[in-house]
């Protein structure tokens, strides 16, 4: 081996790299103080740019190929460096690798509530969150513009500032598109791209490309929630009337017991349902309402009623009520025989005997 070989055999002959991180963006090509041989290999992977440095200058920027770095690869270095065509000495250049993948699923949400005006709820307060994506687009004025002399520029060290500009987007777009609180849900893909057109030119002069925007989710405070809660439970239930009818039919069904329990049971409730029903359906007035004493009576172990005291008294008249007939009246414990009962039983009191 000669002297010159020996002497060009220490400087840099193969340049290449292999990101093992997945969370790098940039790296420059460590060269230890060693010039880069004039015909080294570089070799440039998929998703990848090399980009020439000299003298702080971006000078040539390679793509994805196998180099032997010569005049003919390098012209904007070659004029740098004042190279003649038939120099072959040894130079130096900064070279800064460029990951030209897409980094996905980071992670962008409000950290304060977004105040804004809804249509159907007045102020209302939302927070959001969810993930978006990037990439290298234009090397060379990513480097000029956030790298700058970092040798080791990972993601995180721009996540922040790329949050910071979606939820300032975000919030300004959402408060200004009037659609309604409870329609977001609908619309979380045409409003993430939305957001990812009207911000796309923001990354562009960092030299980056924002592949999407996507919402996971878009929350009210856990009040309104409640409260959105109570109104759906609302609309469900629809015929007041007819759920309480329904929950005291239930109620029965569960409860068990004897015959007549469960009867004094279906009069209470149906009482019940009826008069909440009633004040349910109709407007309330100031003036006391006077009270009228409501009976039922069990035939085939079915309550009858209610009915009035007059009407009870016909049915005595024509035998539908017997004495040993089972009925029940509001404010009365259980039921019991008609005959039990003191203002029912004198309705047969008065009744002429039948004729001989």
């Amino acid at each position: 081996m000669g002297f010159w070989d020996k002497i060009f055999g220490e400087f840099i002959d193969v340049i290449d790299w292999l990101d093992e991180s997945n969370e790098t963006m940039v790296y420059r090509f460590q060269r230890y103080n060693n010039e880069i041989k004039y015909g080294a290999k570089l070799t440039v992977r998929q998703a990848q740019a090399a980009v020439f440095v000299n003298e702080g200058e971006i000078a040539d920027v390679l793509g994805p190929g196998i180099y032997e770095l010569e005049t003919q690869n390098l012209p904007l270095l070659t004029t740098l460096q004042h190279w003649d065509h038939n120099f072959n000495s040894p130079f130096k250049a900064e070279i800064y690798f460029c990951n030209l993948r897409q980094f996905l699923d980071l992670k962008w949400g409000t950290r304060n509530p977004i105040i804004l005006r809804d249509k159907e709820f007045g102020v209302i307060r939302l927070r959001a969150f969810g993930t978006y994506g990037v990439r290298i687009e234009d090397p060379a004025l990513f480097i000029k513009e956030i790298v700058g002399t970092n040798g080791h520029f990972q993601i995180d060290d721009i996540s922040n500032q790329l949050r910071n500009t979606i939820i300032s987007r975000f919030t300004n777009i959402v408060a200004s598109s009037d659609i309604p609180v409870l329609d977001l849900a609908a619309n979380y893909d045409q409003l993430g791209e939305f957001i990812t057109q009207k911000i796309k030119e923001e990354f562009s002069k960092y030299g980056l490309e924002l592949t999407n925007v996507l919402i996971e989710n878009i929350s009210v405070p856990p009040a309104v929630e409640e409260a959105l809660d109570k109104r759906s439970s609302m609309g469900i239930v629809g015929d007041l009337s007819k759920y309480l009818t329904f929950q005291t039919a239930e109620s029965m069904t569960k409860a068990g017991g004897s015959a007549a329990g469960d009867m004094a049971s279906m009069g209470v409730g149906f009482a019940m349902a009826d008069k909440l029903a009633k004040n349910f359906g109709e407007p309330k007035t100031y003036a006391p309402e006077p009270y009228e004493k409501m009976y039922y009576y069990a035939k085939d172990k079915e309550p009858q009623g209610p009915f009035s005291i007059d009407e009870v008294e016909k049915f005595i008249e024509n035998s539908t009520i017997e004495s040993s007939t089972l009925m029940w009246g509001t404010g009365m414990e259980k039921w019991e025989k008609a005959n039990s009962i003191e203002e029912v039983e004198s309705l047969f009191n008065f009744l002429a005997p039948p004729p001989l």
